[in-house]
């Protein structure tokens, strides 16, 4: 298919949407790989080397938030014949913008996304502009502001649980170590829901340096611990708060739980030895909403 060209939306053309319009009329060239366009690498001296460019994202909420979001950074746009209707407002961009568009088979999906969880839509996209630790800090201030630090954490299916929740408890940010392999990904952006869009990932290059200026902005650090720790309900929690989660299994640094300012547990039943991460952060959201919103 190495002669066949990418449909350009112009004025003259009919509408994508009508049943005129056919996959075999939607030919384009089928990119060679799937699932994610750039790999997170490591770099000989340690550093993660992060993804530039563009990403495949998929999943309806996930596209659409997206879409809706930042259009001007939609590049490609690949559907099933049973998305035409629901994406009439993509495709009408794709139209106006010149942008590539190609209906495909659900086989041909599962290959491009890398997932058989794309519920009919891939779309090629610029990645986000970075975000740094300043932007989330912004002037510093009395109003409620609740940040989550996570550490260590790589579950890119865990990452987008967290931003799911983080959307619906109004979380002005997430800050990762700038050596996580975390990132967003299609993977990440699909579990998220549209969430993806809404709360920003800040990378951080030192540890010290970052909990003196989220300090010096008025926050307080909360630690998340399995046990130990005091009782979530029983702690009055500041407005202006850091959370603080480390990865199942190996928890967080040390050096972070002692540079810590609280050490907060969930208490339970005691016959598992804690929540997975995306459990826990939703319960400590919601305590974090519910006790701001009670005073």
């Amino acid at each position: 298919m190495t002669g066949d060209k990418w449909k350009r939306g112009a004025a003259d053309k009919p509408s994508p949407w009508k049943k005129s319009i056919t996959p075999r009329q939607e030919r384009v060239p089928m990119p060679a790989a799937a699932g994610e366009s750039a790999p997170v690498q490591a770099a000989d001296d340690g550093r993660v080397v992060r993804p530039v460019g563009e990403m495949r994202l998929y999943g309806l909420n996930a596209c659409m938030a997206a879409f809706e979001a930042r259009p001007n950074d939609l590049r490609k746009v690949y559907l099933t014949e049973s998305r035409l209707e629901r994406l009439k407002p993509v495709m009408a961009w794709c139209v106006k913008n010149r942008l590539g568009y190609r209906v495909v088979e659900t086989p041909d999906l599962d290959k491009l996304s890398g997932s058989r969880h794309h519920e009919g839509v891939c779309f090629e996209m610029r990645r986000p502009a970075p975000v740094m630790l300043d932007a989330l800090l912004g002037d510093r201030s009395d109003a409620a502001s609740l940040l989550v630090w996570l550490d260590g954490v790589g579950n890119p299916h865990n990452l987008g649980a967290l931003l799911r929740s983080a959307t619906h408890f109004d979380v002005t940010g997430v800050i990762v170590p700038a050596t996580s392999s975390l990132d967003l990904s299609g993977a990440a952006a699909r579990v998220a829901e549209g969430g993806a869009e809404f709360v920003p990932i800040a990378r951080i290059d030192d540890e010290r340096d970052a909990l003196a200026r989220l300090r010096a902005a008025g926050y307080t650090i909360a630690a998340s611990v399995p046990s130990t720790g005091e009782s979530l309900f029983d702690v009055k929690l500041p407005k202006r708060l850091v959370l603080v989660f480390g990865a199942e299994g190996e928890g967080m640094s040390g050096a972070l739980i002692t540079a810590a300012d609280l050490r907060l547990t969930i208490p339970g039943s005691g016959r598992v030895e804690s929540l997975n991460i995306a459990a826990s952060a939703a319960v400590f959201l919601a305590e974090y909403r519910r006790q701001i919103c009670a005073r």
